[in-house]
């Protein structure tokens, strides 16, 4: 069984600890964290691959509407709130759905099969395609498709990666982590080589001993990559093999 891994965050303890009951008695339902702020969610959210997001939207400093810009495009958000007037702005961010408290039940689990159901085929067409040719990712409040042929490499830093393609001037960053863009992408052709770097393999043009050169940028290879690094050389290195004639 699937099973979606969510996250509440609003400053409301009541309406955290509903949001929260419903989910225990959710079969498909595991809760990830509870959080009184969008802040204190950051870190959970981009590191821990959550499924669902319960978000309030008037909260203090960071609003749920803007959290939900920066958060990773395999998140679905279902926004939990006391004001309808919300609603169209909620779905042009991308939400899943719209509650308006105080949260039924009944009105809950319409949304937890809605997002059991898109979550299902995510990984239905994650696990069939191998040849996925672009990946979207939000960045400064925007969507980019990037073409994965034209990724070159792929760097972490804390929260965020930055993602380096062909023609383009400077790196796109996103805010993710390095796992769940890992798993999107074809591992046919990316490698993972140190814990802040996964690059293409097939833009590979020079290694000098353990690094990897991208034109003015070095990657390394960790130790704890380099077995793995090596063996992907080795099936694909062309092996010259001598005619005893050419001795003659």
């Amino acid at each position: 069984m699937t099973i979606l891994r969510c996250c509440i965050v609003d400053d409301e303890p009541l309406a955290r600890n509903l949001i929260a009951s419903y989910i225990e008695k959710t079969p498909f339902m595991e809760l990830a964290g509870s959080f009184g702020s969008a802040q204190e969610a950051v870190k959970t959210v981009i590191e821990e691959s959550i499924d669902v997001i319960f978000l309030d939207i008037n909260m203090p400093q960071l609003n749920g509407m803007e959290f939900a810009r920066i958060v990773p495009p395999t998140c679905r958000i279902v926004f939990t709130t006391a004001y309808d007037k919300y609603a169209i702005e909620g779905f042009k961010v991308g939400a899943l759905d719209f509650l308006l408290k105080p949260v039924s039940y009944e009105e809950f689990i319409g949304s937890a099969n809605r997002a059991l159901a898109w979550s299902d085929l995510r990984r239905r067409a994650e696990a069939s395609d191998t040849s996925r040719e672009y990946i979207m990712v939000k960045s400064e409040y925007r969507l980019v498709q990037i073409p994965v042929r034209d990724i070159i490499f792929i760097e972490g830093v804390k929260d965020y990666v930055k993602i380096y393609v062909d023609g383009e001037e400077k790196a796109i960053m996103t805010l993710m982590n390095m796992k769940t863009l890992e798993r999107t992408l074809p591992s046919n052709i990316f490698l993972r080589v140190h814990r802040s770097y996964i690059i293409n393999a097939t833009k590979i043009r020079v290694i000098e001993r353990n690094r990897i050169l991208f034109g003015r940028h070095a990657i390394p290879v960790s130790d704890s990559y380099k077995q793995q690094f090596s063996d992907y050389i080795a099936a694909h290195m062309l092996t010259v093999v001598r005619d005893s004639n050419d001795d003659q």
